[in-house]
C-alpha cells in the first residue's frame, strides 16, 4: 500500500532527482565550453580548425543540456499528472463505497415513495389540489434520489465504471418491449395481453414494474375475481371499479377462474423478461391458485371465517376502527349493501309505529358547494329496514347520529362523490391480510343474512325477506306491492328479529 499521498514537489524530489542532477551537469559543461571558446579567441593568431571544434562542442554540449532539461519537465509533468489521477482514483473509491453503502437504503426510500405515490392515487381523502402537490412532491424527491444515486464524476471518460443501477420501466413499456413489438408473438397473445394491460392501467394507472408489489397484485386478483361475466362485451362498458361493484350490488353472474388465470399469465409472462433483465427483483404473479372448475361466485360467510374476522385487530387508517365496527354491525343485522348503508343519513332515521327504522331511498346531499345525488340501484331496493334489537343495544344510533349530512360522517367521499369505495378497498386488504378466501367479501353478509332467515324455522314467508333485503319478490304471482297492508312493519320487524347469531358473534 502507498503512504498518504505526496505533494507534488515531494513526488517531483523522490520520482527525478537523478534527471536533474544530469541536467545541472550539463549546464556546468556548457558553462565550461564557452569560457574555453572566449579563452581561445583571445589567444594569438587560433586556429581556423581549433575554433570550429571548441564551436560545435559548445552546440553540441548546448543540444544535449537543452534534451536534459526537456526530458526532466517532461518527468515533473507526468509526475504530476500521475498524482492527479491517483487523487481522482482515491476520491472514486471513496464515492463508489459511499453508493454501495446507501444504495440499498435508497432503494428502499425509492420504492416507498412509489408506494405511497400508488396508495394516493386511489385515495380520496384529500382534495384536487392537495393531492396533486403531495403528488408533485413525491416525484421531485424521487428524482433527486434517482438523480444522486446515477451521478457520475464531472469526467466520466476518467471515471471507474460502477455497478449497473436498475431502470425504471412502465408498464406500458415493458409490454410493448417484451410482446407488442415481438414478431413471433400470435394476434391472440399480443390481443389479450393488450386487454389485461388495459385493466390494470385503468385500476392502478401506468405503474413502474418495480412498484408493482404482491399487494398491488393480490387487488387486482379481487377486482378481477369481481368483474361482471359480460364486462367489455357491450357497447358500453362501466369503469372497472363501477362494473365491479354494480356486479356485487345485482348479485350477476361473475368471470370464471380460467379467465382470472389468464390475465394473470400474461403479466407473468411479462414479469420473467423483466426479472431475467434485472428490471424487478421478483414475479409477484407467479405462485397464484385459480378455481378452474367453476366461476367465482360469492357465498356467505361461515361462523369460523366470520369468527376469524371480527376478532381480527383492525389496522385500517383510512377511517377509525368504530366506523368499521359499526358498518359491519348493520350488515350482519340487515343484509343492507355497503352502498346503502355507507349512504345513510341522519335523517334516514326514523320511527314508525314506535318502530326504529332505516330508510333506503334516492336522495340529493350537498356538500361544499357540490350536490351528490344517490338512489337505490333498483326500484325495490327504496325500502324501509326496522332496527334489529342487537343494534340499538350497541348505540348504534347514539353512537353515530351526528349533526351533518351522514350517519357515518368520518367516511371519505371520492371525487366521483361515491361513498364505500375507500372502505371496500380498506376491508378487501384486511380480509386478505387475515388470508380469508378470495370467494367471501363484503357482499358475503348480505348472502349471510338470507341464508339466516331461509334456515329459520319461523313461518316467515319468502316475500317479506324478499321485501327487507330490496329483491326483486321471488313470489311475483302473488302481486305484492311494497309497504301495503300485507306487508305491514310488524312483518318486516318480525323479520329483522329472526337474525341471530352465536352468542360470541351476536356480542361482537
Amino acid at each position: 500500500m502507498l503512504r498518504p499521498l505526496l505533494g507534488k514537489t515531494e513526488i517531483s524530489l523522490v520520482l527525478h532527482t537523478s534527471d536533474k542532477l544530469v541536467a545541472r551537469e550539463r549546464a556546468a559543461a556548457l558553462y565550461a565550453r564557452t569560457g574555453q571558446l572566449f579563452r581561445a579567441g583571445k589567444m594569438q593568431n587560433p586556429s581556423r580548425e581549433d575554433l570550429l571544434v571548441l564551436y560545435s562542442e559548445l552546440i553540441e554540449n548546448y543540444e544535449i543540456a537543452l534534451k536534459a532539461q526537456e526530458e526532466s519537465a517532461k518527468k515533473v509533468l507526468e509526475a504530476e499528472r500521475a498524482q492527479h489521477l491517483i487523487e481522482k482514483a482515491d476520491l472514486v473509491s471513496r464515492q463508489s463505497t459511499f453508493l454501495n453503502k446507501v444504495q440499498p437504503h435508497m432503494d428502499s426510500l425509492l420504492q416507498a415513495l412509489g408506494q405511497l405515490k400508488h396508495t394516493l392515487d386511489r385515495r380520496d381523502v384529500w382534495n384536487v389540489a392537495e393531492k396533486q402537490g403531495l403528488q408533485n412532491q413525491i416525484t421531485t424527491l424521487s428524482t433527486l434520489i434517482q438523480t444522486s444515486l446515477h451521478k457520475g464524476a464531472e469526467n466520466p471518460e476518467e471515471q471507474t465504471p460502477s455497478p449497473k443501477q436498475p431502470r425504471s420501466m412502465k408498464l406500458s413499456a415493458a409490454a410493448e418491449k417484451f410482446v407488442f413489438s415481438v414478431s413471433s408473438k400470435s394476434a391472440g397473445t399480443i390481443k389479450g395481453t393488450g386487454k389485461t394491460v388495459a385493466l390494470f392501467t385503468e385500476a392502478f394507472g401506468d405503474m413502474p414494474v418495480h412498484q408493482v408489489t404482491g399487494e398491488v397484485v393480490g387487488e387486482f386478483y379481487d377486482l378481477l375475481s369481481g368483474l361482471p361475466a359480460t364486462h367489455g362485451k357491450s357497447k358500453t362498458t362501466l369503469p372497472l371499479r363501477d362494473a365491479v361493484r354494480e356486479a356485487e350490488e345485482h348479485e350477476v353472474e361473475t368471470v370464471s377462474g380460467k379467465t382470472v388465470k389468464n390475465h394473470f399469465s400474461r403479466m407473468s409472462a411479462i414479469w420473467s423478461e423483466l426479472v431475467r433483465r434485472d428490471h424487478a427483483p421478483k414475479n409477484p404473479w407467479a405462485n397464484w391458485s385459480f378455481d378452474l372448475t367453476q366461476k367465482t361466485n360469492r357465498r356467505a360467510w361461515s361462523e369460523e371465517e366470520l369468527r376469524t374476522l371480527l376478532n381480527s385487530k383492525w389496522l385500517g387508517r383510512v377511517f377509525p376502527e368504530r366506523t368499521y365496527r359499526g358498518i359491519v354491525r348493520i350488515a350482519l343485522y340487515t343484509g343492507m349493501r355497503l352502498g346503502e348503508i355507507c349512504n345513510l343519513r341522519n335523517e334516514d332515521i326514523e320511527i314508525r309505529n314506535g318502530i326504529p327504522c332505516f330508510q333506503i331511498r334516492p336522495h340529493t346531499v350537498e356538500i361544499d358547494g357540490k350536490i351528490r345525488e344517490w338512489s337505490p340501484k333498483t326500484s325495490a331496493g327504496t325500502r324501509i329496514v326496522p332496527i334489529h334489537s342487537k343494534l340499538l343495544e350497541k348505540g348504534i344510533i347514539e353512537e353515530f347520529r351526528n349533526s351533518g349530512p351522514y350517519l357515518f360522517s368520518e367516511l371519505p367521499i371520492s371525487s366521483a362523490g361515491v361513498r364505500g369505495a375507500n372502505f371496500e378497498m380498506v376491508f378487501s386488504k384486511h380480509k386478505r391480510r387475515l388470508n380469508l378466501p378470495a370467494d367471501v367479501t363484503f357482499h358475503s353478509f348480505r348472502h349471510l343474512v338470507s341464508t339466516v332467515l331461509r334456515n329459520q324455522d319461523s313461518h316467515i314467508r319468502e316475500l317479506w325477506i324478499d321485501d327487507l333485503l330490496g329483491h326483486e319478490a321471488t313470489h311475483k304471482s302473488q302481486g305484492t306491492t311494497q309497504y301495503t297492508s300485507a306487508i305491514d312493519l310488524q312483518n318486516l320487524q318480525r323479520v329483522v328479529e329472526a337474525i341471530t347469531y352465536p352468542d360470541d358473534i351476536a356480542d361482537w
